[in-house]
């Protein structure tokens, strides 16, 4: 694994005014996969406990998170509205932009803005995006629109590697539980 502290310092200059990180779910917090389960819910994903617990840490810290996704299922709307209550949710459209747009209509700026995805309709957002990152498995396309690519895959906790590398940036360093002193 790379040493994510390092280019944490690397990235600083672009990390340093992030204060909003959007995630593209299919194909970044789901390996991509995506199964029919013949029933009311419809069609579920996987996603990376890993990934939820470092979105909760952002958010603890004051910056906002959201996913953008052409994807509205249940199982989609019950993670990330209600177990893990992002901060912005914008589901069934796969024009992103119109999200994206809406997300600098609350006072964000493109600099102020992290974005994560992994296929051609994301090309925009990364393009525009003040820091944008991809997975290994996404196109060229999609890599040459980025600031940086993971060394995780799709849904393999490939957004943890960013938001610890925005952390660090940023000195967001969370307090670890301790035992008591005997």
């Amino acid at each position: 694994m790379r040493n994510l502290r390092k280019l944490a310092k690397e990235f600083k200059g672009k990390l340093d005014p992030i204060k909003v990180a959007l995630f593209d779910i299919d194909g970044i917090l789901t390996n991509g996969l995506i199964h029919w389960d013949g029933k009311e819910v419809g069609y579920n994903r996987a996603t990376h406990a890993q990934d939820g617990y470092g979105m909760k840490l952002l958010m603890d810290f004051g910056i906002k998170v959201g996913v953008i996704s052409g994807g509205n299922s249940l199982g989609v709307q019950k993670r990330f509205k209600e177990n893990l209550n992002l901060d912005l949710v914008f589901l069934g459209n796969e024009d992103k932009r119109e999200a994206y747009l809406q997300v600098l209509d609350l006072g964000y700026k493109d600099e102020e803005v992290l974005y994560m995805g992994d296929e051609l309709f994301d090309i925009p957002l990364l393009k525009r995006a003040g820091f944008s990152a991809t997975v290994p498995n996404a196109g060229h396309e999609v890599h040459e629109s980025v600031d940086y690519i993971t060394q995780r895959h799709s849904g393999m906790a490939c957004a943890r590697e960013v938001i610890d590398i925005l952390r660090y940036a940023k000195g967001i360093e969370p307090k670890i539980p301790t035992f008591p002193s005997n």
